[in-house]
């Protein structure tokens, strides 16, 4: 039998939204900030020289300059002033989480409750700004050096530095404001609407490289059904849970014996979400952006040789790619979305347990088991989802918009963002029915004092 829950979610339709005033604010100002990002993608840094860049950007669409635009959402072919994107902040996030498991002052910090975590949040968005200062001027000196630059000098060194690190931290913004006053988390937004955007300009230049021969019918055939494929394959993986039975005892409540109930703890097959592949292309992406745009001649012998076995497709590339999949998603599971030692505590709380199990210390063992073995599918998962599709597609030149990473951004931060929204609205169902249970309790009330009869008067 369905719960009531089950039948509110069963019953939710475009009427519902209608009538959630709350929701629809947070829908609005979500779309809002997020048009506003669209728009900072289309202006320009000063001094960069159009048709210089254009013609670099097609040369370098189909290799690691591909990854670079699909996470600044197409920015960095342009040039705008979001060219550097988000990705400072999540290489910031990665520094500070990976110190914090290893520095005690910092651990002590994440024990601190919401005032340690302020201050974990202030030393990254520190360094955001050192890592995105550092990544602007290298970017700059390197769009000098590709001639990409109407007026090189200092004063568009200056000028660029100021624009792109105020470009990341005006992303940064938009981000937090989302979360807290709008709907889903801010940061995967702005990476999902990048990616959207540019989806149908992929598609166009993919189908029109089948239309002059670059692309056999078979390859364009098989393309389609890889990406059909993928797409179907994350959005199962996305959905799959292992449950955990949990047992309530027996309670006392005054006079009254309640009796025990069960429940399920869901633990799902990827807990990490979209966050070990944003991750992973972030540290990816970290020493090559800049020699992405400096070209052969000026890049020197690291940046050559970090382009040559780090490009798209490339062994060294791979091999980079799904080892850090895979470490993040142990790493991000266990210090971030699902912690067994809280978990246990909370169930402790709680007065369950699970059958077998004795509460504490055993049952966060118990977890941490299940979790790791249930991780072993999933990480498998994410690095197959990431890797396979760009295997593929980068041998047949095609644009990273349509790769593995993007199908799995696409839909992770869509189905988080869905579910959201039918939080809110059920929420918002509860608040319907709890005023007119209040207000028909009112009028029963109102009723029966006005037809009750007084009683004889006591002597």
């Amino acid at each position: 039998m369905a719960s009531a829950a089950e039948q509110m979610a069963a019953n939710l339709s475009w009427s519902t939204l209608g009538k959630a005033t709350d929701l629809r604010q947070r829908i609005f100002f979500t779309l809002g900030l997020l048009l506003v990002y669209r728009v900072g993608t289309y202006i320009p840094v000063p001094g960069i020289d159009g048709a210089a860049l254009r013609e670099f950007v097609e040369q370098a669409s189909s290799g690691l300059g591909g990854m670079l635009n699909m996470f600044t959402g197409g920015a960095i072919g342009r040039m705008g002033i979001f060219a550097l994107g988000i990705m400072p902040y999540i290489s910031a996030s990665i520094i500070i989480q990976l110190l914090a498991a290893m520095v005690p002052a910092l651990e002590q910090l994440k024990k601190e409750g919401e005032q340690g975590r302020r201050k974990l949040n202030q030393y990254t968005r520190y360094g955001t700004v050192l890592l995105a200062t550092f990544q602007a001027y290298g970017l700059a000196v390197s769009l000098e050096a590709g001639d990409l630059v109407t007026d090189p000098g200092w004063y568009f060194r200056a000028a660029c530095v100021i624009t792109l690190v105020g470009g990341t931290m005006m992303l940064l913004w938009l981000g937090e404001q989302i979360t807290a006053r709008g709907i889903g988390n801010g940061i995967s937004l702005i990476i999902f609407v990048g990616i959207i955007a540019e989806i149908p300009a992929a598609l166009a230049q993919f189908f029109e490289q089948g239309r002059i021969g670059a692309l056999s019918p078979a390859a364009v055939l098989g393309v389609i059904a890889l990406l059909t494929a993928t797409l179907f394959f994350v959005v199962y993986m996305e959905r799959a849970l292992r449950k955990i039975h949990i047992q309530y005892p027996r309670r006392q409540v005054g006079m009254k014996m309640y009796d025990g109930g069960s429940s399920h703890l869901p633990l799902k097959v990827n807990p990490a979400g979209v966050i070990p592949a944003i991750f992973a292309s972030s540290l990816l992406l970290l020493p090559t952006t800049v020699s992405t745009f400096s070209g052969d001649e000026a890049s020197g012998g690291v940046m050559s040789w970090l382009l040559a076995y780090f490009g798209r497709g490339q062994p060294l590339y791979l091999l980079f790619m799904g080892s850090m999949v895979i470490f993040f998603t142990y790493f991000y599971t266990h210090n971030v979305s699902f912690k067994t030692e809280d978990v246990a505590d909370n169930l402790k709380n709680q007065n369950g347990f699970i059958p077998g199990i004795r509460p504490g210390a055993r049952t966060a063992e118990y977890l941490e088991y299940v979790v790791n073995r249930i991780l072993v599918l999933g990480s498998i998962y994410l690095a197959v989802v990431v890797l396979m599709p760009e295997v593929i597609l980068s041998n047949l030149a095609i644009t990273a918009f349509l790769g593995g990473t993007s199908i799995l951004i696409i839909v992770s931060v869509g189905m988080d963002t869905v579910q959201q929204i039918q939080s809110h609205l059920l929420a918002h169902q509860y608040e319907g029915l709890i005023e007119r249970s209040q207000l028909r309790g009112r009028k029963r009330g109102a009723t029966g004092g006005a037809t009750r009869k007084k009683g004889p008067a006591r002597r």
